[in-house]
């Protein structure tokens, strides 16, 4: 353990006294920190899949393994440490630590509403993403898609549905199973090589790539701590040339794996502050990270930079025609524009307002992919809900705000990766 998570630890434990740690009177925010993270690690006892990473202490851990308090008792200890946050007083504090403050109020708030969906409710699409991410989303109705739907229809030439007509265009730019793992990692190396001009990184910063199957995700970013990170790659279905970047700099960098790795070093090693050692997936903090890892596809491959790079280096590699790339990108610059549109479908799905096959029907028509395509969505809709609304919405919100900023974009990026930025803080 690094000497400054043994200093946190003894501040959080009051082996150094209060006087050695920032609070008032017999509260401070390192003990409120402590109390959140356990309770985080119990709630993930209560639900597989909810502590989507940990690098704190690792008698935390064993505690909430061993004793984990019930569903009841866990809301019980969510309200006591709103209480604590909310009575806890602001003057005197820096704007660091009223920040720190909020963002801690933001997560047990989230913590909340997980705990009383863990317990049986079922609240609306748009209370549940508000009250789990902390932003309220749009779901228009799906004819606000169709005009994009119209600029594709005239883009692919052809008979019958658009998106067995689409499905069918894709299908040229299919990776083959056998330079999958070339391409991919070409992908990263490239991600990497165009992030690290930009960021100081840990110099211990490195990964493992795997590919996997039977899973609802594409792709999943895996931290270990110590800014080390497993990358996973859902071979399922077949994998198309663009996926290589995305999943590159999604996953890896400057995403997932990045944003981990700069909150472990700025909070964790640096300030000791122990909240920032869990990751609960349903918390604002999953805006930013989806959100940011979108962007950073974008801002690591402006212009035509990606097309560029993907048909000089990429498609050689897959064994793909170069002369087609500038076709499947002008596709998918339009295909953009209807990612919202999942939103409207599981907002009625979800609420049983639309069946099954509906939800699929509607998948395929406004995804424009082919059956066995909208079957993984919709599965990742299912187990994962609300939490669609952080990629499309979430890289809008983290666009918007960082380009508003004065600056250089890597740099802006760099302190947003490196901050307790909560979704509500994008919109002011």
């Amino acid at each position: 353990m690094r000497r400054t998570r043994i200093i946190a630890a003894l501040c959080l434990t009051g082996a150094l006294g209060l006087a050695a740690c920032s609070g008032r009177g017999d509260d401070t925010l390192n003990a409120i920190a402590q109390d959140y993270v356990i309770m985080t690690l119990e709630i993930g006892e209560r639900e597989d899949g909810y502590v989507d990473a940990y690098h704190g202490p690792p008698e935390w851990a064993e505690t909430a393994r061993t004793n984990p308090r019930t569903v009841e008792q866990l809301r019980a200890a969510a309200a006591a440490l709103s209480q604590r946050l909310e009575q806890f007083p602001t003057r005197g504090l820096s704007d660091e630590e009223v920040q720190r403050r909020a963002y801690l109020i933001a997560h047990v708030n989230a913590a909340n509403t997980r705990l009383r969906m863990i317990a049986g409710e079922e609240p609306a699409f748009a209370d549940e993403a508000e009250g789990l991410f902390g932003v309220r989303p749009d779901t228009p109705p799906l004819s606000a898609y169709d005009d994009t739907l119209a600029r594709i229809d005239a883009l692919i030439p052809g008979d019958g549905p658009l998106h067995e007509r689409v499905a069918a265009f894709r299908n040229d730019y299919v990776i083959p199973t056998d330079r999958l793992d070339a391409v991919m990692r070409a992908a990263i190396d490239e991600c990497r090589a165009r992030t690290v001009r930009h960021f100081d990184l840990p110099e211990n910063e490195r990964f493992t790539l795997e590919f996997v199957t039977d899973q609802p995700w594409s792709g999943y970013n895996w931290y270990q701590a110590d800014a080390v990170s497993l990358i996973q790659i859902n071979t399922d279905l077949p994998i198309y040339i663009d996926r290589a970047v995305d999943l590159g700099c999604h996953e890896g960098y400057p995403g997932h794996h990045v944003y981990n790795a700069l909150l472990e070093r700025t909070f964790v090693d640096e300030k000791g502050w122990m909240e920032m050692s869990v990751y609960p997936l349903y918390s604002p903090m999953s805006f930013i990270a989806e959100g940011s890892a979108n962007y950073g596809i974008d801002l690591a491959f402006p212009g035509e930079e990606r097309v560029r790079f993907e048909r000089e280096v990429l498609y050689p590699l897959a064994g793909l025609d170069p002369a087609t790339a500038e076709a499947q990108a002008e596709l998918l610059g339009l295909m953009r524009g209807l990612q919202r549109a999942e939103y409207t479908i599981a907002s009625d799905y979800l609420a049983g307002r639309i069946d099954r096959d509906t939800a699929l029907d509607q998948l395929q028509a406004y995804s424009l992919v082919a059956r066995d395509r909208a079957e993984q969505r919709l599965s990742f809709i299912e187990r994962y809900r609300s939490y669609v609304i952080n990629y499309g919405l979430g890289r809008d919100m983290v666009q918007a705000w960082i380009e508003s900023q004065l600056g250089d974009r890597w740099e802006v990026t760099e302190q947003l990766l490196s901050s307790q930025t909560l979704p509500t803080d994008l919109s002011r």
